[in-house]
């Protein structure tokens, strides 16, 4: 294998990085309309381990992250699922597969408070798994000057894994904060951030902070 003297483990240039939040909206929690219409104890049971990892780990370190950012003027960007039209009509096959529908304009559709956007942050609305795939998000961290990103959400092993993959493909260096995002098992995430190692920087939420802290 050619070595070409390159690697992953890069700093954070704040001037061309950006972080990115997947799908941290009101649709995946507890109240959310994921779960409509199912029993409560049965979404508390199957679901549960997921609702705690977010407000107890992931949620609070993804505030720590959107603060230092902010104080870094590192671009802060969000996506949320949600159909561009009221009866779903444009999401892609595997969303109608899943079901997965938040109506434009929806409470489904808004990132959720505890990290909600401010001033003129970008909101991107997705209806594929990859952010990539559904929104010009590549084409706007073009126009922004954007070639490193940090990506944090839900689920680890869905829409986070697919968008550090596609990101890297794209030419960007991506660092994946491991205890800033979720999915519904601990077992599921694990395996996850195993499979996704050879693609990005994987770093924790203590850890990122202090290299940004380093910039201000």
């Amino acid at each position: 294998m050619k070595n070409f003297g390159l690697s992953r483990n890069v700093k954070l240039v704040p001037s061309r990085s950006a972080m990115l939040f997947i799908d941290v909206q009101n649709y995946t929690m507890e109240d959310g309309g994921e779960y409509a219409g199912m029993d409560p104890g049965e979404v508390a049971e199957t679901y549960g381990y997921f609702f705690r990892r977010m407000r107890q780990v992931a949620l609070p370190n993804m505030q720590k992250l959107q603060a230092a950012c902010r104080g870094a003027k590192i671009e802060v960007i969000y996506t949320v699922i949600a159909s561009l039209t009221l009866d779903g009509r444009d999401l892609s096959l595997d969303y109608k597969i899943s079901g997965l529908f938040c109506p434009k304009g929806s409470r489904d559709a808004q990132v959720m408070d505890e990290i909600a956007p401010q001033g003129d942050e970008i909101v991107l609305t997705k209806t594929s798994s990859s952010v990539f795939i559904s929104t010009n998000l590549h084409y706007v961290l073009g126009n922004l000057g954007i070639k490193q990103l940090v990506i944090a959400g839900a689920l680890t092993d869905q829409c986070v894994d697919s968008a550090v993959r596609d990101a890297c493909d794209l030419g960007y260096l991506v660092t994946l904060v491991t205890d800033a995002c979720a999915t519904q098992s601990l077992a599921r995430h694990e395996n996850s951030l195993r499979n996704n190692a050879g693609y990005c920087r994987q770093m924790t939420t203590a850890a990122l902070l202090a290299e940004i802290e380093g910039f201000t």
